[in-house]
C-alpha cells in the first residue's frame, strides 16, 4: 500500500496565550477520511488548537499543514436568528450548490448549462432538501418546525441549525468544538450514528466516553503541551495510555536503581587510586545517563457527597398531577413516589418536560392539579446548568460560600473548598474568571452543602472532562440519598441511574429496558436505523451471498462476546437491586419497624426487580447461546 498522505500534518507546533505556553515542540498527523475525538483535561490547548488550524491564530513557532483546497467547516459562533426558514439556512450552507442554482436560473450559453446541470447531478443536488430535513429531523426538528423562521427558536435550538449546516454543507475537514453541549441525550445518539458515516475528516472536541468509543476511529490526546495520535477509541487510547504510563514508571525505576548502583560505586572508589580510572568512567557514564522522566498526570479532584440521615419513606409522593407554566399543563396525570434508595434517570428530547419535572420535585414549581406530600425533614439539592448564569460574576468562590455560611471561620470554609477542588489559587478569584468546569464545581457543593437526601442533577457534566465525569460518577454511586438525573452523557446514566423514565407527550412512564435499548428506539424514532439493521438490509440486497472470511467471523464473535457481558453486568447490577431490597425488608421485619403499607410497597418493587432479573437472565442465556454458536462455527 503506498504513502498516503495526512489531512493534518503538525511539526513542531510552539504556542502560548498571555505567557502561558499552551504546545512546545508538538508534532502529530492526522489520516484523511477519519473521524478523529481531540482529547485533555480542560484548558490544554484543545480550542486553542482548532483556531490554529483554521488561521484565526498564528503559531508562534512550527507549522500545522491542511491541503491547500480543502474546505474547512465548523459551528458558527452566533447562531442564525433570521425570518429563513430552518430548511433554506441548511440549504444555504452549500454555496457551490446554491452558486450553481442561481446561475442555472441566468445562463443562456448551453454549453455552461450543461456544465451546470452536469455538477448538479455530480453533488446530488437533486436529493439535498431530503438530506438538509433528515440531518434537521435527526437534530430535533420535526417537519412542521423545518419550515418555520430561525428568530423563532432559542439561543440553543439555533445552534442545532448552525450544526445541521454545516453537516450538511460536509466540509472536508469538520471541525467540533463539544457540539454535544446544546444537544439532548436524543441528538447526542443521532450525532453519534451521523458520525460514524461522515465521509471526510471529523475533528471532534468531546467529554463523552460513548461518543468518543462509538463514532471515533482515532484518539488525538492534547497534554503538557504535547499531542500524541492513537488509533482507536477512547477505550482503546486509555488502554495503551496506562500502558505507556506503567512502561515509563517502570523503566525510570530501573534507571534509578542503576544510577544508585552507578553513584555508591562512585562514592566508594572515588579515594582509592586503584579504582580512581574506573571511578571517573562511571561518573562520565552517569553525565551521558539521559535521565528517564515519569510522565505523571495530576490526579483530578474528587467530588464528596456526605451520606445524609435516613428518612422513613416515601420522600415525596404525587398523585393524579398536572404541572406547568402559563396556559395547558406541560406534564399531566402525573402519579409517582420517590425513596431515599432511589437511582432515576429523566429521559426524553428538549422540551418535552424533564426540567418541568425535576423543577416540581425540587419544589420550585406547584401543581396546578392533584396532589402531592414530602417528607417534613427532607433536603434537597438542586443543580441545573443555568445555575451558571446566576453566579455573581464579581464575587469570588469563598464569598459565595461565606453568604450561606456567614457563622463559619475563614479557615474552614477554605477547608471545605479546597476538598471540592479549589486550591488557594482559586477560592479568592471572582466567579467571571473561572473555567466552566470550575464553577459547575462550585455549583454542585453549594448545591449539596447541606447534605440533601435526594439529589437532582440537571445536566451536570456540560463543562467537565472525562476525568472529572468519572469523578462524578464514583461520588453518586457513593452517595446514599435519592438521585433524579437528567443527562446527555449516556454513560453517566448507565453507571448511575437503576430505574428510567421516559417523559415525553405530556406523560412520565417508566421505560422498560437499559440504555442500549433506547439507542436503538431514538434512531428508529428518528429515522435512522442501527448498525445492526442497516448491515441487515445491506446483506438482503447483496446478489449473492460472500464467501465468509476470518476477519468478519472474528468481529462476529467480538461483537457477540460483548452482547454476552452487557446481558451479564445488567444482570448483576439487578441482583444487587435485589438484595439491598431483600436486606431491607429482612431487617425491617426483624426489627418490626415497617408498617404493613411499608411492606406492601417494598414487597412491590421486590416483584418488579424479579420481574426484571427474570428478563436480564433470558436475555443473557440466549446470548450467551448465540455465542457457543458462533464460536463453534
Amino acid at each position: 500500500m503506498g504513502y498516503i498522505a495526512p489531512m493534518i500534518s503538525i511539526k513542531n507546533l510552539n504556542f502560548s496565550i498571555g505567557g502561558k505556553p499552551l504546545f512546545t515542540g508538538a508534532s502529530a498527523s492526522v489520516p484523511p477520511k477519519t473521524t478523529v475525538g481531540v482529547i485533555g483535561r480542560n484548558g490544554c490547548g484543545k480550542s486553542t488548537l482548532f483556531k490554529l488550524i483554521r488561521g484565526e491564530l498564528t503559531p508562534d513557532g512550527g507549522e500545522i499543514e491542511v491541503p491547500r483546497q480543502a474546505r474547512i467547516g465548523g459551528v458558527a459562533q452566533e447562531a442564525p436568528a433570521s425570518d429563513i426558514s430552518l430548511l433554506d439556512t441548511v440549504l444555504a450552507a452549500d454555496t457551490e450548490r446554491a452558486d450553481l442554482l442561481a446561475r442555472a436560473e441566468t445562463e443562456t450559453d448551453p454549453t455552461q448549462i450543461a456544465e451546470i446541470q452536469t455538477r448538479l447531478a455530480d453533488i446530488e443536488a437533486h436529493s439535498a432538501e431530503a438530506r438538509a430535513s433528515s440531518i434537521l429531523q435527526g437534530l430535533g426538528f420535526d417537519k412542521v418546525a423545518q419550515r418555520r423562521a430561525c428568530s423563532e427558536f432559542s439561543g440553543g435550538w439555533r445552534m442545532r441549525v448552525a450544526l445541521a449546516a454545516v453537516l450538511f454543507s460536509a466540509p472536508d475537514l469538520l471541525l467540533l468544538d463539544e457540539p454535544t453541549n446544546y444537544l439532548d441525550l436524543e441528538g447526542t445518539v443521532w450525532l453519534e450514528n451521523f458520525l460514524t458515516r461522515y465521509p471526510h475528516t471529523c475533528l471532534i472536541i468531546s467529554h463523552d466516553r460513548d461518543l468518543l468509543n462509538r463514532s471515533v476511529k482515532g484518539v488525538l490526546h492534547c497534554y503538557d503541551g504535547q499531542m500524541t495520535y492513537y488509533t482507536g477509541g477512547y477505550d482503546a487510547f486509555d488502554a495503551a495510555r496506562r500502558a505507556k504510563l506503567e512502561q515509563q514508571v517502570a523503566l525510570k525505576r530501573k534507571q534509578d536503581l542503576q544510577r544508585a548502583h552507578i553513584q555508591s560505586f562512585v562514592d566508594r572508589f572515588r579515594a582509592q587510586a586503584t579504582k580512581a580510572r574506573q571511578a571517573q568512567s562511571r561518573i562520565k557514564m552517569l553525565e551521558r545517563m539521559q535521565p528517564i522522566t515519569a510522565i505523571s498526570e495530576n490526579a483530578v479532584a474528587e467530588f464528596s457527597f456526605k451520606t445524609p440521615e435516613d428518612l422513613p419513606p416515601p420522600l415525596i409522593t404525587v398523585s393524579d398531577a398536572a404541572v406547568g407554566y402559563d396556559g395547558p399543563p406541560v406534564l399531566s396525570k402525573l402519579s409517582f413516589r420517590i425513596d431515599q434508595d432511589d437511582r432515576i434517570a429523566l429521559l426524553g428530547a428538549n422540551g418535552e418536560g424533564k426540567s418541568t419535572l425535576s423543577k416540581l420535585i425540587a419544589g420550585k414549581l406547584p401543581l396546578m392539579e392533584g396532589t402531592s406530600a414530602r417528607s417534613k425533614k427532607l433536603r434537597i439539592g438542586y443543580f441545573a446548568q443555568h445555575q451558571l448564569d446566576e453566579l455573581r460574576p464579581e464575587e469570588s468562590a469563598l464569598q459565595h460560600l461565606t453568604a450561606l455560611r456567614p457563622e463559619e471561620t475563614p479557615a474552614k470554609l477554605r477547608a471545605r473548598l479546597g476538598a471540592a477542588g479549589f486550591g488557594a489559587d482559586l477560592v479568592d478569584l471572582p466567579a467571571k474568571r473561572l473555567s466552566g468546569g470550575q464553577k459547575a464545581r462550585l455549583l454542585m457543593m453549594l448545591a449539596t452543602l447541606d447534605v440533601p437526601h435526594l439529589l437532582i442533577l440537571d445536566e451536570p457534566t456540560n463543562h467537565l472532562d472525562i476525568e472529572s465525569r468519572d469523578a462524578l460518577m464514583h461520588a453518586l454511586n457513593d452517595y446514599g440519598g435519592a438521585i433524579i438525573l437528567v443527562s446527555h452523557d449516556p454513560h453517566l446514566v448507565e453507571a448511575v441511574a437503576d430505574r428510567l423514565w421516559l417523559v415525553g407527550e405530556g406523560r412520565v412512564r417508566n421505560f422498560d429496558g437499559d440504555m442500549s435499548d433506547y439507542r436503538q428506539l431514538l434512531l428508529g424514532q428518528r429515522g435512522v436505523p442501527d448498525r445492526a439493521t442497516r448491515d441487515k438490509k445491506a446483506a438482503a440486497k447483496a446478489e449473492k451471498p460472500k464467501p465468509k472470511s476470518a476477519a468478519p467471523a472474528q468481529r462476529s464473535v467480538a461483537n457477540l462476546r460483548a452482547d454476552a457481558k452487557k446481558c451479564e453486568d445488567r444482570l448483576d447490577k439487578l441482583n444487587r437491586m435485589l438484595k439491598t431490597i431483600d436486606d431491607k425488608l429482612g431487617d425491617g421485619l426483624q426489627k418490626g419497624m415497617m408498617s404493613a403499607t411499608e411492606v406492601e410497597r417494598i414487597s412491590m418493587k421486590r416483584a418488579e426487580v424479579v420481574q426484571a432479573v427474570e428478563r436480564a437472565e433470558s436475555l443473557w442465556m440466549a446470548a450467551l447461546e448465540k455465542l457457543e454458536a458462533a464460536e463453534a462455527a
